[in-house]
């Protein structure tokens, strides 16, 4: 799936990456405390970047056009998608 995204035009990068880590209950500094339990369901984010928000959008379509379905069958709960600039 990413190497389909990182052919869209204007795709500048696609990153994964899973929650494995929480700051709850630790003092500030300390090190990160490892999830050692999974209560609902496993938090997954993707960081897609583009040059332009008309080349997002157009890869976007595609995406869903091509990965909605199966997406929908893996997840547990519905995604959140956020859209925004770099700041």
């Amino acid at each position: 799936m990413s190497a389909e995204q990182l052919k869209c035009e204007g795709c500048i990068s696609v990153k994964y990456f899973k929650r494995f880590y929480t700051i709850d209950g630790i003092e500030l500094g300390e090190p990160l405390r490892e999830l050692t339990k999974i209560v609902k369901c496993v938090k997954y984010y993707s960081y897609w970047e583009f040059d332009t928000k008309e080349n997002y959008g157009r890869a976007i379509k595609i995406f869903f056009e091509n990965y909605n379905k199966d997406l929908q069958k893996m997840l547990i709960a519905p995604f959140d998608i956020n859209l925004g600039y770099s700041v």
